[in-house]
């Protein structure tokens, strides 16, 4: 099935083909062209849709979390996005590239997809933009991305969390506060993130940003 294939069908059935086609890729190299060729389709509008999502999100928190942390939000949605694109278009997915770690959590990762586009909380409901599932696809590309492909965590380096405690990078070992956290929330990328679990008391020191 390719790409255009997919558009035909009904948004739900659309979206699971997505996630097999993802689920498909054996190499870092197939699945960014993968998710280069579906985040292509995203228009203005959808990003619109998407920001306005993230700042509803953000402009709830308190202060100053809210500030410290609105920039790795940002940065996990559109930086992402940006270096997906780039990447794409400089060939750097033309080689198959290393195979991809940990096969079972990826195809993991990609069976939940159908299913947390269509998952709705409370406060989403209440936002004024239209968020579809489609723009909730592109959270979960982004996860895919950055998770499978740069081999990173879902949240990036440095993202703070209250308490002072941040996601780290230990001389190439990611630790996160929250990686174990949400396992019961079966949507969270948290649950396939390569991230270790950190230790709620040991304090944050040498959290490199990328």
């Amino acid at each position: 099935m390719t790409a255009s294939d997919i558009t035909t069908l009904p948004e739900k059935e659309e979206i699971a083909a997505i996630a097999r086609r993802l689920a498909r890729a054996t190499t870092k190299g197939e699945l960014g062209r993968t998710l280069a060729e579906v985040a292509g389709r995203y228009t203005l509008a959808d990003f619109q849709a998407i920001g306005g999502r993230l700042f509803m999100e953000v402009v709830s928190l308190p202060e100053p979390y809210r500030s410290s942390v609105r920039p790795f939000f940002c940065e996990q949605l559109f930086g992402a996005h940006h270096r997906l694109l780039t990447m794409y278009r400089s060939a750097t997915f033309r080689k198959p590239g290393a195979p991809l770690r940990d096969r079972e959590t990826f195809e993991k990762f990609c069976a939940m997809i159908p299913d947390g586009c269509f998952t709705w909380d409370e406060h989403a409901e209440r936002t004024p933009f239209h968020y579809s599932p489609q723009h909730r696809l592109f959270y979960y590309l982004m996860a895919a991305f950055t998770m499978f492909v740069l081999d990173s965590p879902g949240h990036p380096v440095g993202m703070p969390f209250p308490g002072g405690f941040a996601v780290e990078d230990r001389n190439g070992t990611f630790y996160c506060l929250i990686r174990d956290r949400e396992k019961e929330v079966f949507f969270s990328i948290c649950n396939f993130c390569p991230a270790r679990q950190s230790e709620e008391n040991a304090p944050v020191h040498g959290t490199d940003s990328h």
